[in-house]
């Protein structure tokens, strides 16, 4: 049963039980509006409804019973009909102030007391609280956004009557897809999507991506999380067991698994080097999966005051479900939940961790979150129990082999040559110890060199000279590197070697750790 028919069910009881007051829990009026004027028609009651712009009407017939179009003026006039008539109901769609005790909410708690003697119903649709005192006198329903069944529906709805008259590739899986892609917004928002695409005279199965990126510019305004902007020509070095657990788990994130009772993939957490590539995997995979890609930065909704932070944070995530499908980046996830091992900031990064890890468990939101970490010794124990992430992932230094294809990547953006095959053993001998990150800043600068002073200024000895001039981390920081591997090759998959050379057997997760590649 889809949650719309829920709700209808739901508010046909508690209208048969003459509720005295009904909160309608949703940002969509008109949707709530439809269910109510359905309701009127079928239990053949009286329903009124309120709004600033049109004061009040009858739901059926939609004339006006009282020009008054203030909320106030509303309610004068509604406790007014159900002192004097048996089994009225009338519904506010515009009231910004009952959340506390205010003399908006002391009115319609007052009207609330007497509807209980005459058999009227007081419904308001709100997205917000509801004042206690108030709602103790009747009963709450929630409306969620249309799920994948109803966005299915409405979809058919939209683009059954053009078929005949224009292209329409789209078939049964084709529409369901684009169902999954569009659940969590609302009908209107919808509509307007499937609108702009029968605005092109056609609808084709390369639009299924367009409607990614549609959903994606309906939520570009909401504040929390960060868009960021990936490029279609991220190259991968390496990465292959990375690489082939997302190749199988690609197809899971906007397939139906509801009949199977799984959910959608939630997300891999990335630990190891710094300067290895584990935040360009993030944007790799959202351009190889074809989603947007979303930073949460967790330090920036830390709060001065008491509860400002877990509720910033629990906006954050609650715009990530609205804008699923997408890919979710939490940047050296570490930082953002410093103090969770201790009790330093008053408890507030625990807060926040069990915040996260309840959203990250319980949404069936198609979020796929990659989370990268550098000091795995601040993370907290819970964060790396099975089940909250999907895979955690060990990125190392690259191998000599390794090394020698991110050379020869770059080298290939930024000078547009090949090297030959003595200096690139060289190189790779040179570059022992060296992370991705030390390598593409060795390359940049020979490029440098070449936009300054000519591409025939750079030889082999040019070559040389910038490489052994770089001190990789490995060498500044030895003991910080050992330890960071020491951790990730006893308890991470390694996220460079294919699984079976690995020794891993994707069916029944048995882990032999090792090495890693780099993706760039």
């Amino acid at each position: 049963m889809s949650d719309m028919s829920v709700c209808k069910e739901t508010l046909e009881r508690y209208l048969k039980a003459r509720i005295p007051f009904i909160s309608i829990r949703t940002p969509e009026r008109a949707r709530a509006l439809l269910i109510m004027e359905q309701l009127a028609n079928k239990l053949n009651i009286p329903v009124f409804y309120h709004t600033i712009s049109q004061g009040t009407r009858d739901i059926v017939n939609n004339r006006t019973a009282n020009d008054d179009r203030s909320v106030m003026g509303g309610l004068d006039y509604a406790g007014q009909k159900i002192g004097q008539q048996q089994n009225l109901t009338f519904i506010f769609t515009e009231v910004q102030d009952i959340e506390d005790d205010t003399a908006t909410a002391r009115q319609f708690q007052d009207i609330a007391a007497m509807s209980t003697d005459t058999g009227g119903s007081v419904v308001v649709i709100t997205n917000k609280a509801v004042w206690g005192p108030l709602q103790r006198h009747g009963m709450s329903v929630v409306l969620d956004p249309p799920n994948e069944d109803e966005m299915l529906e409405i979809i058919r709805d939209q683009i059954t009557p053009y078929r005949g008259e224009m292209l329409i590739e789209w078939g049964q899986q084709e529409e369901k897809q684009a169902a999954a892609v569009l659940a969590g917004i609302s009908q209107i928002e919808a509509e307007n999507v499937i609108a702009t695409l029968l605005a092109n005279g056609s609808i084709k199965n390369e639009d299924l991506k367009e409607i990614t990126f549609a959903k994606d510019r309906i939520f570009s305004d909401i504040s929390g999380i960060e868009r960021v902007q990936v490029r279609e020509d991220y190259q991968v070095g390496g990465l292959d067991g990375l690489k082939k657990w997302l190749d199988a788990n690609e197809q899971l994130l906007t397939a139906d698994l509801r009949e199977r009772g799984i959910r959608p993939p939630r997300g891999i957490l990335l630990v190891g080097v710094p300067g290895c590539g584990k935040s360009l995997s993030a944007k790799a995979i959202a351009s190889a999966w074809q989603l947007p890609l979303y930073r949460l930065d967790l330090s920036t909704i830390q709060g001065q005051y008491l509860g400002q932070s877990e509720s910033r944070l629990k906006e954050a995530l609650s715009t990530a479900d609205h804008v699923a499908p997408c890919v979710l980046w939490i940047d050296e996830i570490e930082k953002g939940l410093a103090g969770a091992l201790g009790s330093g900031d008053g408890g507030t990064s625990t807060r926040m961790v069990g915040q996260f890890l309840f959203w990250l468990q319980e949404s069936l939101a198609r979020v796929f979150v990659v989370a990268t970490a550098n000091d795995v010794s601040k993370l907290p124990p819970e964060l790396l129990r099975r089940g909250r992430f999907d895979e955690l992932f060990f990125v190392d230094l690259p191998t000599a082999k390794e090394r020698e294809e991110i050379i020869r990547i770059y080298v290939r953006k930024g000078l547009k040559r090949e090297l030959d095959t003595s200096l690139m053993e060289r190189l790779v001998r040179i570059s022992d110890g060296f992370a991705g990150a030390d390598l593409e800043a060795a390359v940049r600068d020979v490029v440098k060199q070449a936009v300054v002073k000519g591409d025939d200024s750079i030889t082999d000895e040019t070559f040389i000279r910038y490489f052994e001039n770089v001190v990789p981390l490995s060498q500044t920081s030895p003991e910080q590197i050992h330890q960071i591997r020491t951790w990730g090759k006893e308890r991470a998959v390694p996220a460079g070697k294919a699984f079976e050379e690995a020794g891993i057997d994707l069916d029944q997760g048995q882990r032999k750790r090792g090495f890693r590649n780099v993706i760039v």
